[in-house]
């Protein structure tokens, strides 16, 4: 199953919540990324550009873009970016596959 990163913040509403409330969100990225088939295999704050992290594994990007979607829709985050990572052995068959493709730079 390929495994994607996602990059995610939260609202300060949201932030106000988590502090009058606190409450462990692992549990609910679990469950969202298990109602598609896949698994989580890691969430983690951050400080920097984004809020949080997490590392999921889900079977195909339609899966992956339905939660991605379902989260977004729930209104609690500002940003939430999804980047599918690629094996190194997928990385290495591409390198191989692009060798086919002629490109040709603009203008040339």
């Amino acid at each position: 199953m390929p495994f994607y990163l996602t990059r995610f913040s939260y609202t300060p509403e949201t932030w106000a919540r988590l502090i009058e409330k606190p409450e462990d969100r692992r549990v609910a990225a679990q469950q969202y990324i298990e109602s598609v088939g896949g698994t989580m295999h890691g969430f983690w704050y951050a400080f920097g550009d984004h809020d949080a992290y997490n590392l999921w594994e889900a079977p195909d990007n339609v899966s992956m873009a339905a939660v991605a979607v379902a989260i977004s829709a729930g209104g609690a985050l500002s940003s939430l970016q999804t980047t599918a990572l690629l094996t190194v052995e997928e990385t290495l068959a591409a390198l191989e596959k692009a060798r086919s493709v002629k490109y040709k730079p603009p203008g040339s």
